[in-house]
C-alpha cells in the first residue's frame, strides 16, 4: 500500500519496456517506490470499530464514498480515518477536513488528538467557509482584494443591498419590488446553486420572474460595491475562494498538490459551489474521502445539491463505496418501520440499518378525530411516560412544518406540561403572526396603543418616530370624535347604535391622520384605512376567521412575498391560524385566548425547575442530527406530509420521503404516528377529510400497532 508523504527508504525494479540506449545496448526503465517499515500503530482500529467502520477507516489511497446510516458512528469513522492517515506518515498539514459547523471540526480535532495523545494544529480542518477565508486571506489581492478585506454580517450585507436598491432609483413600492432581506436570500441561493437568476426565480420566487432584469442589476451593485469596500459575504468566501483555483491555475496546482487526501463531512448537504470545489481541490491526487447519508439529504430549499452524493461514483470511477449500516441508537422495530419507510425511494444506495440493541416495542399508530383530539393524545400520552420515569427533555414531538403544532402548544399550555420550541418561538410569537393579530386587536379596541404602532409600522417609511405622530393624532381624534352618529336610525337599537358610533369614531379618528402621511406612505395608508374600517364594520367584525382573511387579502400577502425569503411557509401559517379561529364563537374569546396562550407560556416557561426540562417541539428539518427516547410524529396526513406543494414533483416526494426517514430515525425507544381524520380548513366549507400520508400507505400492518382512541366516559 503507497501512501504519500510516508518515510522512502528502498526501491523496487519495475520493467516497463526496453529500448537501446546512445551506445546500442539494451536499457530497461526503473521506477522507485515509497518504502516504509511496517507501521506500530497506537490505536488498535480492529478493536475499536466495527468491520464496516474498519474497512472505511483502512480503506487503500484513492477516492472513497462512505453511505454512513443513521446512528452508525458516523463521526467514529471520520475520526478516526483522520488518526489512521496520520499513523500512516501523512503530514497533518496535507489533510483537509472539511465540515458544517465549527463545532463539528473541533470536536473531531480534539477527538483525534485524544486518540493519538497529542496536538494536530497542523491539520487544516474546518468549515467551508472558514477554509475559504483561510485562503483567501493569503492571497486577496490577486482577485483584486486587499488581504484585510472585512466580512460582511448578514445585517451589513442587507444595508449595502438597501444601497444599490436606492442607487439604482427603483420605486420599490411601485413595482412591489422584494425586500433587502430577500434580494439577499435569493442571491444567495443563485451563487450556491451556480444557477442563472431567471432560473432560481422561477424556481423558487415566482412572483418576482417578471423583475428578474432589476434584480440581476441590483446584484451586479452589490457585487461592485463590496469590491469598492474591500468586503466579502458569507458566501464570497467560497465564490471567491473558487475563481482564484481557477483563474489563478499555478496556485490552484499548488493547492491541489498540498491537499493530498480531503476528508468531507455531512457530504448529502452540500450544493454545487461546494461540490465544484472539492472536486477542483482533489482533480490531482483523486484522494477524496466523502461522508454521509443520501437518505437524510433533506434541504434541497436552501440549495443542497441530492445529485453531488448520488452521482459521486460517475465522477469518479474508480471510487471505492463503503456502506456503514449498523445502527447504535434504534430499537430493532424502529429500524424495520424506517427501512420500509425509505425503500420505496427509487434513487439511492440500497441500504439496511441493522440492530445492535435488544427487541423493543413496536412503533405505534394513532387516528385522531381531528387535530384537538390528536393534541390531547399526546399530551396525555406524554404525562403518562412521564409518570414511568422518562423525562420530559427525552422526548420530542417532531413535525413537516411549525403550524401542525398549533393545537398542541394550545393543549400543552393549558395542561401546563413544559415545553420547548427548537426554533425559539412558538407559534404565537411569530412576527407574521402578531402582525396579523394587531389588525384584529385594533379593530376590537381601537384604543390599543401597541397594536396601533405595529399595524402602521407595516407601511413603507414608517418608522417608530412617525407612529408615535401617528399616533399621538389619532389617539386625539378618538378623544374628541363624535358622540352619537348624525341621522342614526330612529328604530335601530342601542347595540346597532352603539356600534354605528364606535365605527364612525374609528373612520374619523384614522382620518385625521392623513395630512401628516408622507407621499411615500400614502397609498399604503389609504389601504390600510380602509382595511381597518372593513375589519370594524359587519358583517366582517367579530368573526376572526373572515377577519384574518381580510387582512390577507386586502394586502399583508404581498408584504409577506416583499419581505421574508420563507413567504409560503408563513402563508401556510395564516391559513392554518385563519382554521384555527373557527373555533371559537366571537373575536373577544379567540383574542383572550391567544393572550392567555402567550401570558400562560412565559410563567410555565420561568416556572420549570432545571432538573424536569422540557419537551421538545420541533420540524424535522431542526431535529436533524438529535436523537430521543420517545418521538411523537404527528399530523401525517396527505398534502401535509408530504406538503402539497411538493406533489407535483417525483423528485420533492422523494425528499419528502427522506424527511420521514430522518424523523423515524431521531427514536431511540419508542416512535408515535399520528394524524386527525378531519382538519378544519380557512375558508367556510367545514372540516375536511384526511387521507392517512402516503408514507404509511403500503407499508405493512405489520410494523406497527395500532391504537383505538376511545372517548373518556
Amino acid at each position: 500500500m503507497n501512501w504519500p508523504g510516508g518515510v522512502t527508504g528502498g526501491g523496487i525494479l519495475v520493467f516497463h519496456s526496453s529500448a537501446v540506449d546512445y551506445r546500442g545496448a539494451m536499457s530497461r526503465d526503473y521506477q522507485l517506490r515509497p518504502f516504509r517499515a511496517p507501521v506500530d500503530l497506537r490505536i488498535d482500529y480492529r478493536r475499536e470499530l466495527n468491520e464496516a467502520q474498519y474497512a472505511a477507516v483502512t480503506a487503500p489511497p484513492g477516492p472513497a464514498l462512505v453511505i454512513a446510516g443513521a446512528g452508525a458512528g458516523k463521526t467514529r469513522t471520520l475520526t478516526y480515518r483522520v488518526a489512521y492517515l496520520l499513523e500512516q506518515g501523512v503530514p497533518a498539514d496535507r489533510i483537509l477536513l472539511l465540515t458544517f459547523t465549527n463545532k463539528a471540526a473541533k470536536e473531531m480535532m480534539r477527538r483525534v488528538a485524544e486518540l493519538l495523545g497529542g496536538e494536530v494544529g497542523a491539520l487544516w480542518g474546518g468549515t467551508f467557509h472558514s477554509i475559504g477565508n483561510r485562503i483567501l486571506r493569503q492571497h486577496a489581492s490577486l482577485l483584486g482584494y486587499q488581504s484585510d478585506f472585512t466580512i460582511l454580517d448578514r445585517e451589513d450585507a442587507k444595508d449595502l443591498v438597501s444601497a444599490s436598491i436606492a442607487e439604482a432609483a427603483i420605486d420599490v413600492k411601485a413595482t412591489r419590488f422584494p425586500k433587502a432581506d430577500v434580494l439577499a436570500d435569493i442571491f444567495s441561493l443563485a451563487v450556491n446553486t451556480r444557477k442563472p437568476m431567471t432560473q432560481v426565480l422561477g424556481e423558487h420566487y415566482d412572483y418576482f420572474s417578471h423583475l428578474a432584469p432589476q434584480v440581476q442589476d441590483i446584484q451586479a451593485r452589490f457585487t461592485k460595491r463590496k469590491r469598492a469596500a474591500n468586503v466579502m459575504d458569507f458566501d464570497d468566501l467560497l465564490v471567491q475562494w473558487l475563481r482564484l483555483l481557477q483563474e489563478q491555475v499555478e496556485l490552484g496546482e499548488r493547492y491541489q498538490r498540498r491537499f493530498q487526501f480531503i476528508l468531507v463531512d455531512e457530504y448529502q448537504d452540500t450544493n454545487q459551489l461546494q461540490c465544484d470545489l472539492i472536486d477542483l481541490l482533489g482533480a490531482r491526487h483523486h484522494q477524496v474521502m466523502v461522508v454521509g447519508d443520501d437518505a437524510q439529504s433533506i434541504y434541497s430549499w436552501r440549495g443542497a445539491n441530492f445529485q453531488n452524493i448520488i452521482q459521486f461514483p460517475q465522477r469518479y470511477p474508480e471510487a471505492q463505496v463503503y456502506k456503514i449500516e449498523t445502527n447504535y441508537r434504534s430499537t430493532p422495530q424502529i429500524l424495520d418501520f424506517a427501512n420500509a419507510a425509505i425503500a420505496p425511494n427509487p434513487h439511492q444506495f440500497a441500504k439496511n440499518l441493522a440492530p445492535v440493541r435488544p427487541a423493543g416495542v413496536k412503533p405505534v399508530l394513532v387516528v385522531c378525530g381531528d387535530a384537538n383530539e390528536q393534541a390531547a393524545f399526546v399530551a396525555q400520552r406524554i404525562l403518562e411516560l412521564r409518570d414511568e420515569g422518562i423525562a420530559l427533555n427525552g422526548m420530542a414531538v417532531l413535525y413537516r412544518a411549525h403550524f401542525h403544532a398549533l393545537e398542541l402548544q394550545f393543549e400543552l399550555t393549558r395542561r401546563n406540561i413544559p415545553f420547548s420550541i427548537t426554533s425559539g418561538l412558538r407559534f404565537f410569537e411569530q412576527a407574521h403572526i402578531k402582525d396579523v393579530a394587531a389588525h384584529l386587536k385594533l379593530a376590537f379596541n381601537p384604543h390599543d396603543e401597541l397594536a396601533f404602532k405595529r399595524t402602521v409600522r407595516l407601511l413603507p417609511g414608517v418608522g417608530g418616530k412617525s407612529a408615535e405622530n401617528l399616533w399621538q393624532l389619532y389617539r386625539g381624534g378618538m378623544e374628541t370624535g363624535p358622540a352619537a352618529a348624525p341621522g342614526a336610525g330612529a328604530n335601530a337599537g342601542p347595540a346597532e347604535s352603539d356600534a354605528t358610533n364606535r365605527v364612525l369614531r374609528f373612520t374619523q379618528a384614522l382620518r385625521a391622520c392623513d395630512a401628516r402621511v408622507s407621499k411615500k406612505t400614502a397609498a399604503a395608508w389609504r389601504q390600510l384605512v380602509e382595511t381597518l374600517v372593513q375589519l370594524a364594520s359587519k358583517p366582517v367584525f367579530a368573526h376572526p376567521a373572515e377577519m384574518i382573511r381580510v387582512v390577507i387579502e386586502a394586502g399583508y400577502e404581498a408584504y409577506l412575498q416583499e419581505t421574508y425569503a420563507n413567504y409560503r411557509a408563513r402563508r401556510e401559517d395564516l391559513e392554518q391560524l385563519t382554521g384555527f379561529a373557527r373555533q371559537f364563537g366571537g373575536l373577544e374569546e379567540f383574542l383572550t385566548q391567544l393572550s392567555l396562550l402567550s401570558n400562560v407560556d412565559t410563567e410555565g416557561a420561568a416556572a420549570v425547575p432545571d432538573d424536569e426540562g422540557q419537551i421538545r417541539l420541533s420540524t424535522i428539518h431542526q431535529a436533524k442530527g438529535l436523537e430521543f427516547d420517545v418521538v411523537f410524529l404527528i399530523m401525517l396526513c396527505d398534502g401535509l406530509f408530504p406538503a402539497a406543494r411538493s406533489l407535483e414533483q417525483a423528485e420533492k416526494v422523494e425528499e419528502e420521503r427522506r424527511l420521514f426517514y430522518v424523523a423515524i430515525t431521531r427514536a431511540r425507544n419508542e416512535l408515535y404516528l399520528t394524524y386527525p381524520c378531519r382538519r378544519v380548513t380557512a375558508g367556510y366549507g367545514g372540516d375536511l377529510m384526511q387521507q392517512p400520508s402516503r408514507f404509511l400507505q403500503g407499508l405493512g400492518e405489520a410494523l406497527w400497532e395500532t391504537w383505538n382512541l376511545e372517548p373518556y366516559r
